[in-house]
């Protein structure tokens, strides 16, 4: 078996408790910046921003904050009216992104997250939050965007609303230190299929979380709204397969997955000794970095991909 000295992708995950705490305290420097309450808003990125965008949509608009959807850059629907458009990008040179800020520029507000000051988005957007201190060495995202999504959810809180069962930025800052420290049980990391689930704004973690695994380890993984789950993708689960869960569970999930002999984890249900449900996700950043080492891959250049999707001119 290949061995690898610690990875970026390692560290970075490590830092995540310190770079959340950093961007909850910069929330409300960036409120000219952000959707302001009662703002129809659209969020926009690809791959992992995208999945992101979409959990902090379900967050701002089931706290109240207004209407707010979540779109692909590549996928958004320009004839549709809003008050902003916030487009998430951690290099700052995503062509889709870059382009539909473009598009848009002039007919409604823009700001872009991003990691890197230097970049093309920097003028392509109204406004910009940079979060260099969250930056990443590692093809695979993890703290930037879980620390985009940290900042997004610290000015809802600081705007008064945040949806039922949903922690304080402060709260989850100290579950991303007990994610790191949890052991890993044997059977995750021995298991050959994970279905990842969530509900409302968890969904969004779910998406991410199946596509960590699958970025880094090669992992056979699919995503769901839990509800969704015993419409079908039941049939995939069994022995050695796990479905994994973020948030509070549907009744009787935990059961339907025991009866097909799968393992059923949830470790953030939202009572004592839980962990918030992005803290949660850290959990599975983890385990994908171990499950590629495991399998000789190396977590900080995983196969087929680059850290930034630039593209050229299109064909004639």
């Amino acid at each position: 078996m290949t061995t690898f000295e610690t990875s970026r992708t390692s560290v970075e995950i490590a830092s995540q408790p310190a770079t959340w705490s950093q961007a909850a305290r910069s929330a409300g420097s960036h409120t000219d910046a952000l959707p302001r309450r009662g703002e129809r808003v659209a969020v926009v990125g690809c791959g992992t921003s995208w999945f992101m965008a979409h959990a902090y949509a379900q967050l701002r608009e089931s706290g109240g904050h207004g209407e707010t959807d979540a779109f692909a850059a590549s996928e958004f629907p320009l004839g549709r009216a809003y008050d902003r458009v916030v487009a998430l990008t951690r290099s700052g040179t995503t062509t889709e992104v870059v382009d539909l800020l473009a598009k848009l520029k002039g007919s409604v507000p823009t700001t872009a997250l991003t990691a890197d000051p230097a970049t093309p988005v920097m003028t392509a957007a109204d406004h910009a939050v940079v979060l260099d201190f969250a930056d990443e060495e590692s093809v695979v995202q993890t703290r930037f965007a879980t620390t985009a999504l940290v900042l997004l959810r610290a000015h809802l809180e600081a705007e008064g609303t945040l949806p039922a069962g949903v922690r304080p930025v402060a709260e989850a800052v100290q579950d991303a230190r007990l994610a790191l420290d949890t052991p890993l049980a044997a059977e995750l990391s021995g298991a050959d299929q994970f279905t990842f689930l969530g509900t409302g704004w968890t969904y969004g973690l779910a998406l991410e979380a199946g596509l960590k695994m699958r970025e880094a380890a090669g992992a056979w993984t699919e995503a769901y709204p839990a509800m969704e789950y015993r419409h079908g993708p039941i049939s995939i689960t069994g022995p050695g397969r796990v479905a994994w869960l973020f948030g509070p569970a549907p009744q009787g999930l935990a059961d339907d997955v025991a009866r097909v002999g799968g393992l059923f984890r949830q470790a953030s249900g939202g009572g004592s000794g839980s962990l918030d449900p992005l803290a949660d996700l850290i959990l599975v950043q983890r385990l994908a970095v171990l499950l590629a080492e495991a399998r000789g891959y190396d977590p900080d250049r995983p196969r087929n991909l680059t850290r930034s999707v630039i593209l050229g001119p299109a064909a004639a």
